[in-house]
């Protein structure tokens, strides 16, 4: 009772020991709860820094293989050739995305940040022919060259002119490379105004086939021995133009010998055509044309089978005594000099071998050739040349 009234007549609270036990598990669990939070949070912080790394390589390589995959030529098997016009005052972005445009790179980003790096400059403005097959270098390389102020003209194919072909066999190949005939080949060389235009730029080449008289084409020997590209909107005055022009070129040294030589452009081609075709070491042309000149000199017919088989307008592996009578101004076993003029288009081999013949001195009037071996025997009589034919023919 003397307690309770201390107390002021209150009983004492019972004290509760575990409570500060409680306290303190309440503030660890909440501590491990926080650190195992902290931890977790760090993960998605870690994985998020990984992923994001693992981005930046994968972007890093996706791009260094995109850099270096369009620095390869768009096609490297591509042969076709592309035109392309650089316009005036271009920028280095602009020619990029006209190249990208036609399809010659593969990224103008790159293609400018390449050019940018190397310090590539002075491209030429104008019309510049390209490949896909070419690389960066390469494109570069022809866009700092001079382009043309016109477009290039297309290629369509090419046209073989082979030695010792007739104008008539130059106009068949001509029916089969292009989209011309044979026929309007031949009617184009026959042509009376455009031969006229053709002697007035070439004079010197020209002059004397067209002052001579029954001659069949005034174009035979005249067409240069060469390959020739055909351009799709090619006409065939254009075609049979740039041949002359080449023969005119490539005759150019040999007109002032020609002239010392009191020969004409006609007759130096006439026996050139014949030792085309006769001969085929150069050695062997000039011992022939010797025989000829020989020949000339004494007023003896000249009497190639070559003269014969274009009289007869065909090609023959023997020719009978009937063939080398046939009447026509092409047949030189008949008729003396030169005859009306060319029999295919020569060789500049050819042409040399006439203005330097061999052996003159040794008086050859004959000569036959041994068609197993090739070997060319000369005669100075009539009488050895046929003891000659016949030893080979045993």
């Amino acid at each position: 009772m003397y307690l309770k009234e201390q107390l002021g007549g209150h009983p004492l609270k019972k004290v509760d020991q575990k409570e500060p036990v409680n306290q303190e598990k309440a503030a660890q669990s909440l501590y491990e709860e926080r650190r195992a939070e902290k931890k977790a949070a760090n993960k998605i912080v870690y994985w998020i820094i990984g992923i994001l790394l693992a981005l930046v390589v994968i972007i890093g390589f996706m791009g260094y293989r995109y850099v270096q995959v369009s620095l390869k030529p768009y096609d490297t098997k591509a042969k076709q050739e592309i035109t392309v016009r650089i316009p005036n005052g271009s920028t280095n972005k602009q020619i990029a995305a006209i190249l990208q445009d036609k399809k010659l790179i593969r990224s103008a980003p790159v293609f400018n940040y390449y050019v940018k790096t190397h310090n590539f400059s002075d491209f030429q403005a104008g019309y510049h022919v390209l490949k896909q097959s070419m690389g960066l270098d390469k494109i570069i390389s022809n866009l700092q060259k001079e382009g043309t102020p016109t477009r290039p003209r297309d290629v369509k194919g090419k046209l073989l002119v082979k030695e010792g072909v007739t104008l008539e066999e130059i106009a068949a190949e001509v029916g089969k490379q292009t989209k011309f005939s044979k026929a309007a080949f031949i009617k184009q060389a026959n042509d009376k105004q455009f031969l006229a235009s053709l002697e007035k730029k070439y004079p010197a080449l020209l002059s004397s086939t067209m002052a001579q008289k029954d001659v069949r084409y005034h174009l035979e020997g005249y067409l240069f021995p060469a390959t020739y590209e055909v351009y799709k909107d090619s006409t065939l005055k254009e075609i049979i133009t740039e041949i002359v022009s080449t023969m005119d070129q490539k005759m150019q040294p040999y007109y002032a010998t020609i002239k010392d030589k009191k020969l004409t452009v006609q007759q130096t081609l006439t026996l050139a055509s014949l030792v085309e075709r006769e001969g085929v070491t150069a050695v062997d042309r000039q011992k022939i044309a010797g025989v000829f000149f020989n020949r000339l000199d004494i007023d003896m017919p000249i009497q190639s089978d070559i003269s014969v088989m274009y009289a007869l307008n065909t090609h023959k592996t023997h020719l009978y005594n009937k063939d080398t009578k046939v009447d026509s101004p092409y047949n030189l076993y008949i008729n003396k000099g030169y005859g009306p003029g060319p029999f295919n288009s020569p060789s500049l081999q050819s042409v040399t071998a006439v203005l330097n013949p061999a052996d003159r001195d040794q008086n050859y009037l004959y000569f036959v050739a041994n068609l197993k071996t090739g070997k060319v025997y000369y005669s100075r009589t009539f009488e050895q040349h046929n003891d000659t034919t016949d030893s080979i023919e045993d």
